[in-house]
């Protein structure tokens, strides 16, 4: 619960970042969400030192303007991007929508765990997750969805971090009763 409550995105990280090591260590605790068919419908592309610069010149150079010297900075704002490409794979029990949402679950997950472990992330989709350029620069697979990126390194631990609080959500619930549904004459 405290993992939950207290992890935030992260804007402005440093090193150290994992190593690839690590995060492999921790995708394998991320890849126990929910999988139905344990499918790892996923893969990972991470990034660093000059290769983020390559990144960010390809993106720049797909949008050229005045937004584009940005663009090519942001990719240098975490000592590690890792790249999510959603690759579904053929399953006639598991469609498409919940192999996309087996990944969603292991993102967060994978989130948690570097926020456990001290390091901060940021998840960030916008002109990276639609870029033909940079699906060419990575080798995505036409079958493949470049999904977005996560940010990751260490964040400021002068940052203030408070615990959110837990929202009302029995709004969101309801109870579903047979015996009463039936005795209204909707069954």
């Amino acid at each position: 619960m405290t993992a939950i409550l207290t992890r935030r995105s992260e804007h402005f990280l440093a090193d150290p970042a994992p190593s690839d090591e690590e995060l492999t260590y921790l995708l394998r605790g991320a890849a126990t969400a929910p999988d139905h068919g344990t499918l790892r419908p996923w893969r990972w592309i991470l990034l660093r030192g000059e290769d983020r610069v390559v990144l960010g010149g390809c993106l720049a150079d797909e949008h050229p303007g005045p937004a584009s010297d940005r663009m090519a900075a942001h990719m240098l704002s975490a000592p590690l991007l890792a790249v999510l490409v959603f690759a579904p794979q053929p399953n006639g029990k598991v469609p498409k929508w919940e192999q996309l949402a087996a990944t969603s679950s292991m993102t967060h997950s994978l989130m948690l765990l570097l926020h456990a472990r001290g390091y901060g992330s940021i998840w960030r989709t916008g002109l990276l997750a639609e870029s033909a350029a940079a699906r060419s620069l990575l080798r995505i697979d036409p079958a493949e969805r470049l999904l977005g990126g996560l940010w990751i390194g260490t964040p400021d631990p002068a940052g203030k971090r408070p615990r959110r609080p837990l929202e009302d959500v029995a709004h969101r619930i309801s109870v579903f009763r047979a015996r009463e549904q039936t005795s209204a004459g909707h069954v």
